[in-house]
């Protein structure tokens, strides 16, 4: 089993990290960071690179495709090289998959056309734009896309998928590895849950920070 791991400019590091150590854990399987061209992408505070092994060109038949996000996103929304590549290795995934506005590229790419899925909350609404049913939920199966909704959702996400690979027991003993055991010291983790005149800031402020 090969999981291909997408890199671009200005990814949000968590988005990519979380599903590769979760899902990385499926006993036999492959993890390959994929970029446009092989070589250190850096992530969006420039701090910090991870290296892709190969190009698009050499990973043709992943089984399992996770694509994060970052805020600037909407610079790859266009990017024909990018989407071509996604909708070739969709054809023939088992899983395709995404983190916090990953989704928005696998909507331009026509992946999502029709599907529900989510995204972070402050990008979510731009979902519909691509014909595509948006949900607020954070972690959506529709068929073989399953979707995770901002930076963190991607842990989920990816536990998620482990158990309906792996089983529930497998599952269960990552979560218990990785000591994933969520105590944050705020309840302000969803737009829902944080003070109205926070959701509010950072409505106006735009998506510049999300991932």
């Amino acid at each position: 089993m090969q999981i291909a791991v997408l890199l671009y400019d200005r990814f949000t590091a968590l988005d990519a990290i979380g599903p590769f150590d979760t899902l990385g854990r499926l006993p036999g399987a492959e993890t390959v960071f994929v970029a446009e061209k092989p070589g250190p992408v850096r992530n969006d505070s420039g701090m910090l690179a991870l290296v892709a092994d190969k190009g698009l060109d050499e990973v043709t038949r992943p089984d399992i495709l996770i694509v994060p996000g970052g805020p600037e996103v909407e610079e790859q929304l266009e990017n024909r090289v990018l989407l071509d590549w996604l909708r070739a290795v969709d054809a023939t995934t088992t899983w395709t998959t995404s983190v916090c506005t990953g989704s928005m590229l696998l909507a331009a790419a026509g992946l999502l056309t029709g599907r529900r899925a989510t995204c972070h909350w402050l990008a979510l609404e731009h979902l519909s734009t691509f014909g595509v049913e948006p949900t607020g939920e954070r972690v959506v199966t529709d068929g073989k896309y399953v979707t995770a909704a901002g930076v963190s959702a991607g842990i989920d996400m990816g536990l998620t998928l482990l158990g309906r690979i792996a089983g529930d027991r497998f599952a269960q003993s990552v979560q218990l590895l990785t000591e994933y055991d969520p105590q944050p010291p705020y309840d302000a983790g969803s737009p829902d849950k944080a003070p109205a005149d926070l959701v509010a800031e950072w409505r106006g402020a735009g998506t510049a920070d999300l991932g």
